[in-house]
């Protein structure tokens, strides 16, 4: 699914609009319809209501929200905020509609001074002030109301965006000044701010609500930002044929686990060999030979000249893909060879955990470095790579994208919303996973299953894509019979048979 900016969501209201065709009222109107139907699926009748209504269309659709849900017999106190006696028009037309209607308890149009109403534990809040349109932090009035309503006890229901959020970027916000919702009713789709971690405790509870806008305007409007769904992971699948034997389905090597941390090794084998490999092979220190083959008797070993760590590079032509970083250490003899290993490397390459923190230290290095890599560095990591620390999630963000077009490489940034960042400056975004895989050992996990993906056969777009969508949906569905309290990396391992048959069978 798309994810548009504020600009282009204008674009496709006014393509519905002449291409549906459908008025602008009346397309307010369907809106409006699913923000109060999904309202009245939550907040009984007997809840008091306040909407706080600004002189845009967000205003126009808190309006026509309030008289909806007095005709459900809702009490329901509406505050316009007109001070430049200036409305939309479809705010304007919204505001003469529900001054004929009877049952409201109150309509209150401010144009100078604002005498605040109580806002009780009890209140349900309607927050349709400013919408996905605003350009610049609110100051003054505006933000006083915020404020205010913040500071309150009320439950807040925002339309479509949280008053005083910026649809895309938040970095030089003021927090304070952006409503705090229990409950956000986007329409259309996710707006990219919500993709951000730090953003996520203004948002409160997303739900997202298909206003049915033009399906040839949403394909035809290009984005570079996109959230990856079930149904779009299942067309990634490979089949796979009833003739193959393990010689065609892919031969991997991951160079990973010094003495003392072979369990990442480990890890990050077993997700690769449960990602449909016919062959791995997996290059440790002496010192990791019997746990290694005790722990993975599937894999094949190569041992370095090293006891403790890993100090050569492999000869990679025999190899369809290259997994390399989990738990192999910083000493300087590692490094010397991680560097050698992937500037002479011409096989897809998954580059993550210690190795990048080798490319982190030896920055003049990264210039030099082969297309089409793909780094998968948690933020700390990626802070570091790109040589200081981002002031927000939003600015860690663009600095991921840059980095992926500077390298031509594919840089999956971990999080909630794990950010695939591709060469040509495109984003995906992930929608599974949960809390409970932020625990030791699971970017190992994603390292194999990513790795294992690129030797079966998929691109590196590809295999970065649905990777992250089985990773995440291994650990959804462990959560969901284990908790998130009690998951493990192990755990993730152990339920991707199950994740690539809920994608398979549907």
């Amino acid at each position: 699914m798309k994810i548009f900016t504020s600009a282009q969501i204008h674009e496709l209201d006014k393509y519905t609009i002449e291409n549906e065709p459908i008025s602008s009222i009346d397309l307010m109107e369907r809106a409006s319809t699913m923000l109060t139907n999904a309202i009245v699926d939550t907040w009984q009748a007997s809840t008091p209501v306040v909407v706080f209504a600004g002189p845009g269309n967000n205003g126009g659709d808190a309006l026509a929200v309030a008289r909806m849900l007095t005709a459900q017999h809702y009490s329901v106190n509406v505050y316009l905020f007109n001070t430049t006696g200036r409305l939309s028009p479809d705010c304007e037309q919204n505001r003469e509609r529900l001054k004929k209607v009877r049952n409201l308890k109150g309509f209150t149009e401010i144009t100078q001074e604002f005498e605040p109403p109580t806002l009780t534990e009890d209140t349900l809040v309607i927050d349709g002030l400013f919408g996905s349109g605003l350009n610049k932090p609110l100051t003054g009035g505006f933000a006083s109301v915020v404020k205010y309503i913040n500071a309150s006890k009320a439950k807040v229901v925002s339309i479509d965006i949280p008053s005083g959020m910026m649809t895309e970027d938040n970095t030089y916000n003021v927090r304070a000044n952006i409503i705090r919702a229990d409950m956000t009713l986007t329409l259309g789709s996710r707006k990219l701010c919500m993709m951000m971690a730090d953003i996520q405790p203004l948002l409160g509870e997303v739900r997202v609500l298909d206003i049915n806008l033009n399906a040839e305007g949403i394909e035809k409007i290009a984005s570079n930002y996109s959230i990856m769904e079930e149904k779009e992971a299942r067309e990634m699948m490979l089949p796979r044929d009833a003739f193959v034997h393990k010689g065609n389905m892919g031969h991997a090597l991951l160079i990973a686990g010094t003495y003392g941390m072979a369990g990442a090794g480990i890890l990050a084998a077993r997700a690769c060999l449960r990602s449909g490999i016919g062959k791995l092979t997996v290059h440790i220190p002496k010192r990791n030979y019997d746990i290694m083959q005790i722990s993975v008797p599937e894999a094949i070993l190569q041992l370095d000249k090293e006891e403790t760590i890993f100090s050569q590079p492999s000869e990679t032509s025999i190899y369809e893909a290259i997994g390399i970083g989990p738990g192999i250490g910083l000493s300087e003899t590692t490094a010397i060879a991680v560097i050698a290993q992937i500037r002479s490397n011409k096989t897809p390459m998954v580059i993550d955990a210690d190795a990048l923190n080798v490319l982190a230290s030896h920055r003049a290095w990264m210039q030099q470095l082969p297309e089409g890599l793909i780094l998968t560095p948690h933020p700390k990591e990626l802070d570091r790579l790109v040589g200081n620390a981002s002031n927000d999630d939003f600015e860690r963000l663009t600095r991921a994208v840059n980095l992926a077009q500077q390298l031509r490489a594919y840089v999956i940034l971990k999080g909630h919303y794990t950010a695939i960042c591709m060469p040509n400056g495109h984003v995906c975004f992930n929608s599974t996973g949960n809390a409970g895989m932020a625990t030791a050992g699971s970017g190992d996990v994603l390292t194999g299953i990513i790795t294992g993906l690129l030797a079966r056969g998929y691109s590196r777009e590809e295999a970065s894509i649905l990777g992250v969508y089985l990773h995440g949906l291994a650990g959804d569905l462990a959560a969901n019979d284990l908790g998130e309290e009690s998951l493990t990396a192990g755990d993730i391992i152990n339920y991707l048979p199950k994740a690539f048959i809920q994608l398979k069978n549907k």
